[in-house]
């Protein structure tokens, strides 16, 4: 059975400025996990920008989990935090 999983990160002080030689990668990790149908939806907080909110959709948190441990701002200090927590969607489009 396939529930939904919420990765949030929690960004670095400085995230605008040092998540920019990271971002053409960040963003192909994206696609990729996407494509392969895990991710649902991911996109940055806004006022303030200090973090971002990823949607994924698997068996397990290890879709979320995997993808975060391996996230290029996870790994070069832009995210500075995150979480995996269950999903219990009771309508969706």
């Amino acid at each position: 059975m396939n529930i939904y999983y919420i990765l949030t990160y929690t960004a670095a002080a400085d995230f605008n400025i040092k998540k920019e030689p990271y971002q053409p990668e960040h963003k192909l990790q994206i696609q990729e996990a996407y494509d392969k149908g895990t991710l649902v939806m991911a996109g940055g907080l806004l006022e303030p920008s200090n973090g971002g909110m990823l949607i994924f959709k698997g068996e397990s948190p290890k879709v979320a989990e995997d993808f975060a441990v391996n996230d290029t701002y996870v790994k070069n200090g832009v995210i500075i935090k995150w979480s995996v927590r269950p999903w219990n969607v009771v309508i969706e489009g």
